[in-house]
């Protein structure tokens, strides 16, 4: 194999892998968008300091979710409509205010910060069997007849948010 053929085929082989390793990054990595609110020209207006405020929006990002799974002793499989997964956030907050002091012109602050959160959630999803059991031998293999069941899956809503809240200098 020639030099530029080998060359030619790592380059390849090399861009393949990178693209490969793109694909599999999720869009989650990507974490948060900031969202500030601009009060600058509002601060030069009026000649004075005015609260800071800022958020973050997350963003969500669907998963896989589980199919349908065969189970023995019944027609039709568990999970006809799977829960969709979907991972994301609570958006987050964040506010910094000046405190006038009683003496002296200078200013203390207080700030209040609710970081994005994560969240999981679960779509729902629908369970059903038909009223026919599978075939029976002792029935001269006819199934037999019993109750149909039809069952709804619940979704599922996890997180964890917290705040901060704390009282500090200015600049």
């Amino acid at each position: 194999m020639k030099s530029t053929t080998r060359g030619t085929l790592a380059a390849v082989i090399t861009g393949v892998a990178a693209a490969m390793g793109a694909a599999a990054t999720p869009a989650a990595a990507v974490g948060t968008v900031p969202v500030p609110v601009p009060l600058e020209g509002a601060e030069q207006a009026l000649g004075m300091e005015l609260p800071k405020v800022g958020g973050e929006i997350p963003l969500p990002t669907p998963g896989k979710p589980d199919g349908p799974r065969y189970v023995e002793g019944r027609l039709i499989p568990e999970h006809v409509l799977p829960q969709l997964p979907v991972t994301g956030g609570l958006p987050g907050a964040g506010l910094r205010a000046p405190l006038p002091q009683v003496l002296g012109d200078q200013f203390d602050h207080v700030g209040l910060s609710t970081p994005a959160s994560d969240l999981r959630t679960l779509a729902p999803g629908l369970n059903l069997d038909a009223p026919l059991t599978p075939p029976n031998p002792d029935n001269a293999g006819l199934p037999d007849l019993k109750l149909p069941e039809a069952g709804v899956l619940a979704p599922v809503l996890q997180t964890v948010p917290g705040a901060n809240l704390g009282l500090g200098p200015g600049l």
